[in-house]
């Protein structure tokens, strides 16, 4: 019986800096990426794999404003913007690994445009705090609130005005069950880009989409619940996750145990901004009946599930 992984790739591991903006760059940064996942698929694993889209549905938005104000068409809506990201970047992830499964695994890859459930009654919605997209002047911004009257603006840092969305926890992924039948028929999955398309009830049976962004590691620990996942593995800008970073003291974590991190979170090691919200992922994910959690840097993904390197995290 294989184990089943579950990666969550971040939007900056495809587009590293502004000078690798273009398809091409984000080609090939996903083609290391998918030699990684082979790599990985040596061992007995079925893998799905997620991944983040700031960079790329920044872009998407701004190329609607800009054709917005030049051209007059239509603004294209945040929900339509992750689902367009969701298919460009899965697209090329798709491709890349199937081109390098066909010649080490004979598997093929597919990418599942993935809907995950919000409640719209999440206070989040109340209070949107999320930027996205470009600055505007005073004058566009009362413009677009006036032809959208649900949009938020705020002023910042002098920079312009700016529109937030609501940042809502995922309850459910809608096509979970898709996923799963597709990991247990041996293909690798791309699922949930960008945190998922962020959808409500109808009320009718139904769903709806609804403008906000979801956190990508708490929509990726949320599937990996959903499917039993016995391995969660988040990729960070690091090889293994440190205490008492950027002092004399700092401490590279290797195996460590649920209540080890437990402490080292009430201790303050953990920026609220950056690895925090991943070390509360890998609690829930292990706390719901995971294995393990590994958090590792994405050229270490191989190394990292073999046990060479990276922080495992286990319950105890």
């Amino acid at each position: 019986m294989k184990e089943l992984v579950v990666v969550a790739i971040g939007g900056n591991s495809i587009i590293k800096d502004n000078n690798s903006q273009s398809i091409d760059s984000q080609e090939k940064a996903i083609q290391e990426v998918a030699t990684h996942i082979c790599d990985m698929l040596e061992g007995n694993y079925n893998i799905v794999l997620t991944h983040g889209n700031g960079p790329q549905v920044g872009l998407d938005l701004r190329r609607a404003e800009i054709a917005h104000t030049v051209e007059g068409l239509p603004l294209t809506p945040l929900a339509n913007c992750v689902a367009d990201t969701q298919g460009g970047i899965g697209y090329l992830i798709q491709q890349a690994l199937t081109n390098a499964l066909v010649t080490r695994h004979n598997r093929q890859a597919v990418t599942v445009v993935t809907q995950v459930e919000v409640d719209k009654n999440d206070p989040n919605f109340q209070s949107p705090t999320k930027p996205i997209g470009a600055f505007f002047s005073a004058e566009q911004a009362e413009k677009l609130q006036q032809a959208n009257p649900d949009w938020h603006f705020v002023e910042d840092s002098g920079r312009g005005y700016r529109r937030v969305v609501a940042s809502p926890e995922p309850k459910s992924v809608v096509e979970s069950a898709a996923i799963r039948t597709l990991t247990e028929n041996d293909y690798v999955v791309i699922a949930a880009g960008g945190g998922g398309i962020p959808v409500v009830k109808n009320g009718h049976g139904g769903f709806q989409s609804v403008d906000a962004v979801i956190d990508k590691d708490l929509s990726t620990t949320l599937l990996a619940k959903e499917l039993q996942a016995d391995i969660l593995i988040i990729t960070t800008g690091v090889e293994k996750v440190c205490i008492y970073f950027g002092t004399p003291e700092q401490k590279e974590l290797g195996e460590t145990t649920t209540t080890a991190m437990q402490r080292y979170m009430r201790e303050g090691h953990f920026p609220a901004g950056s690895m925090l919200p991943k070390i509360e992922a890998s609690l829930s994910f292990l706390a719901n009946g995971g294995k393990r959690v590994i958090i590792t840097s994405p050229e270490k993904l191989p190394q990292a599930l073999r046990g060479e390197t990276g922080t495992h995290i286990i319950q105890g």
